[in-house]
C-alpha cells in the first residue's frame, strides 16, 4: 500500500489530522462562557444589595471606558439635558399663563351667575366651584329642585335654571348635565333611570325654554356611583341627590390640571358655596324635613 493511501486511511478513521473548519468551536465555547457569566450576574442581581449594585455599576462603567460620575439626588431637582434647558420651563410657564387666564374666565362666569342668583333670591342650595374640568354648578337636594322620587322640576328649579342660562349660553362652552341620586330604593326601575331622567329634564328646560344651543349640551346619569359623601344619614342622602351643570374647559389636560390652583391664586374663585353648610334654610329646610328620607 502506498504512503499516500496509508495517510488517507488514517485520516478517514479519526487519525491525527485536523481540519480548519472546526475552528468555529472555539468561538462557540467562548460565547457560551460569556452567556453563562451573564446569567450568573443576573441571578446575583435578583436580590439587589445597594452596596454591591453600586460596585457592579462602577465596574461595568470602568470596563466600558466610561467615567463614573457622582450620584445625583433627583429628589432635589429635575435632571435636564443641556440641549433641553429652558424648554420645559417655557412649557410650564405657558401652561400656567393659560391656566390663570382660563381660571379668570371661569370665575368671572361664576361671579356673574352668583350675582344674578343673589339678586333673585335663588342662591339657596346652589354651589359653584372651579375644578380640573371647568366650572361646576351644583343643584343640591331633590326637595329643592324636584318632586320627591320624581324627575319633574319644581318652580324653584325652573327659576334657577332660567336665571343662569343666559350666562352659560354666552360662555360658548360645552355643557355637561350630570344627574346623581342617593343609594336608596326608588319607584324607578333603578337609580340610573332616575338620575338620567333628572339630567334630561334639566337639559330640556335649558334648551327648549332658555335657548341654550342643543349642539353644546349633553345629559348623563351616574346613579349613586359618584356620591359626595358615603354617610347614611338623611342629610348625607340629600347631598348626594343632585344635578351638576358643568361648563367644560376646552384647554389641554396639562392646563386643566392647574385650574384649581390658578383659581385660588387669583383670589376671585368662590371656594365654598353660595350657602356653605347651611344650604337648606328657611322654608326650604322646613320642606326638606317633611319629606321621607327614602325619597330620591
Amino acid at each position: 500500500m502506498s504512503a499516500s493511501r496509508r495517510r488517507r486511511r488514517r485520516s478517514d478513521h479519526g487519525g491525527e489530522e485536523h481540519h480548519v473548519d472546526e475552528r468555529w468551536m472555539a468561538s462557540y465555547m467562548d460565547m457560551v462562557t460569556v452567556l453563562m457569566c451573564l446569567f450568573i450576574v443576573l441571578y446575583a442581581m435578583s436580590t439587589v444589595d445597594s452596596a454591591k449594585f453600586e460596585k457592579l455599576r462602577n465596574s461595568l462603567a470602568t470596563g466600558f471606558g466610561t467615567t463614573v460620575s457622582t450620584s445625583v439626588d433627583t429628589a432635589e431637582g429635575t435632571v435636564v439635558h443641556a440641549q433641553d434647558v429652558g424648554k420645559d420651563a417655557e412649557g410650564f410657564s405657558g401652561n400656567q399663563a393659560l391656566a390663570v387666564a382660563e381660571a379668570k374666565n371661569l370665575t368671572g362666569l361664576q361671579k356673574k351667575m352668583q350675582k344674578a342668583l343673589d339678586a333673585a333670591g335663588l342662591a339657596g342650595n346652589v354651589t359653584m366651584t372651579v375644578d380640573t374640568r371647568g366650572l361646576t354648578v351644583r343643584l343640591v337636594g331633590t326637595q329643592t329642585f324636584f318632586q320627591p322620587d320624581s324627575a319633574e322640576l319644581n318652580s324653584h328649579a325652573d327659576r334657577v335654571l332660567d336665571t343662569i342660562a343666559s350666562t352659560m349660553t354666552a360662555s360658548k362652552k360645552q355643557i355637561s348635565i350630570e344627574g346623581h341620586t342617593a343609594d336608596l330604593l326608588t319607584v324607578y326601575p333603578s337609580v340610573w333611570e332616575l338620575s338620567t331622567a333628572r339630567a334630561t329634564t334639566v337639559l330640556r328646560r335649558l334648551v327648549e325654554h332658555d335657548g341654550v344651543p342643543a349642539t353644546v349640551i349633553r345629559a348623563t346619569g351616574f346613579g349613586s356611583s359618584r356620591p359626595l359623601t358615603t354617610g347614611r344619614t338623611p342629610a348625607d342622602h340629600e347631598r348626594n341627590r343632585r344635578v351638576d351643570i358643568v361648563l367644560l374647559s376646552d384647554q389641554p389636560e396639562a392646563v386643566r390640571k392647574l385650574l384649581p390652583a390658578a383659581a385660588a391664586t387669583t383670589g376671585k374663585a368662590a371656594t365654598g358655596t353660595a350657602t356653605t353648610g347651611k344650604a337648606a334654610t328657611g322654608t326650604t329646610a322646613e320642606k326638606a324635613s317633611t319629606e321621607s328620607s327614602s325619597s330620591h
